[in-house]
Parts: structure tokens; C-alpha cells; sequence
């Protein structure tokens, strides 16, 4: 079948949760958004659950992308941690229903399934963290590429940070300050 059909499921999905959430998402109001069949959705997806893992997989590549243009490698470390912070969070503003399916309905792929798309995901960011602070220019300032803990500990507090503002209605763009100064003291320069 042709990838337009998957590309067509992945954003019934999307447009979808922007209507009424995951949790209330069916594969018939999927196929709706579609403009498919049931028949098409199951030769690319076995179950709903797959649909939402592989939206948020593409959408996760999009930020991590997002995060990666917005930082010019050639600013200071200080400036390189706002600009990486502005990226992530000019992604969750793009599309927060999304970024909050991401965050909070991730449990609803069944423990195996979400346990393994949580790492996997994770490790993403982990490593863009990794990527991102090993340049000659964060060397030169002191600042050296965190354990994968330490880049674990910061993701979690962001996801969280950023969770809680959308939930709440806040304007996601109010935490840039708060999230950079986060970031920096706990990647900032070591001894």
C-alpha cells in the first residue's frame, strides 16, 4: 500500500486527539479524519496504540530536528542552551495537544510497548543532549556532554515543566526563562 495511506492515518490520529484527546480516540474516528477505510488502518496499523506510537515517533524526530536548527554551534554555551530551549518549546507550541499525547498518554501503549517507546525516545534526546554539548565551543567554556542520567534527570523535568503549563492553559513560551536557567546550571561548566 502506498505511504500516503499511513501518512493519511498518522494525521486522521493527530487530528483527532486535537479534537478530543487520546483517550477518546477511536480507530473509526481516525479513519474519519482520513479518509480511509478500517481496512486500510489495519494493513498499516495492528491497533490504535501502534497509530499513536508511530505519530509521536515522527513527531519526536521533528523537535529533536527543530532543537538541532535552532542552535548556532558558533554562540556562546549560554546562548546555545536558550536557543535549544527555544526550539523544543517552539515545537510543543506548534502543536500541544500532541506534545501532551507524548507526555501523559504514553501509559496507554500497555507497559511493554510504552516502557520500550519511552527509551527509545528518550534515548533520542538523550543523545541530541550528548550531541549538542560536545562541540569545541562548550569544551572551550568548560561545559562537558552529561551522563546519560544526568541528561535523563533534565528531560524528565522539561517534559514535566512543559506537561503542566499546556495542562493548565498557561503560555508554554513563559517557561523559556525558567528552563533555560535549569538547563544551565545543571549542564554548566565543571571542574
Amino acid at each position: 500500500m502506498p505511504t500516503g495511506f499511513r501518512q493519511r492515518l498518522l494525521e486522521g490520529m493527530a487530528a483527532s486527539i486535537r479534537e478530543r484527546g487520546y483517550p477518546e480516540t477511536t480507530v473509526a474516528d481516525i479513519v474519519r479524519a482520513a479518509r480511509t477505510s478500517r481496512r486500510t488502518f489495519y494493513a498499516h496499523f495492528a491497533d490504535r496504540q501502534e497509530c499513536l506510537a508511530a505519530l509521536l515517533y515522527e513527531t519526536n524526530q521533528r523537535t529533536i530536528a527543530r532543537i538541532v536548527a535552532a542552535v548556532d554551534p558558533a554562540a556562546g554555551w549560554e546562548t546555545q542552551v536558550r536557543q535549544a530551549i527555544e526550539g523544543w518549546i517552539s515545537a510543543a507550541q506548534a502543536d500541544p495537544p500532541i506534545t501532551l499525547a507524548w507526555i501523559r498518554d504514553v501509559p496507554a501503549l500497555g507497559e511493554a510497548r510504552a516502557r520500550r517507546f519511552q527509551r527509545e525516545t528518550m534515548a533520542g534526546f538523550v543523545t541530541l543532549i550528548q550531541t549538542l554539548t560536545d562541540t569545541p565551543q562548550l569544551r572551550a567554556a568548560g561545559v562537558r556532554p552529561p551522563s546519560p542520567q544526568t541528561a535523563t534527570i533534565l528531560l524528565g523535568g522539561l517534559r514535566e515543566l512543559i506537561a503542566t503549563t499546556v495542562e493548565d492553559g498557561d503560555d508554554v513560551a513563559a517557561i523559556i526563562d525558567p528552563a533555560a536557567e535549569a538547563t544551565r546550571l545543571l549542564l554548566g561548566p565543571r571542574g
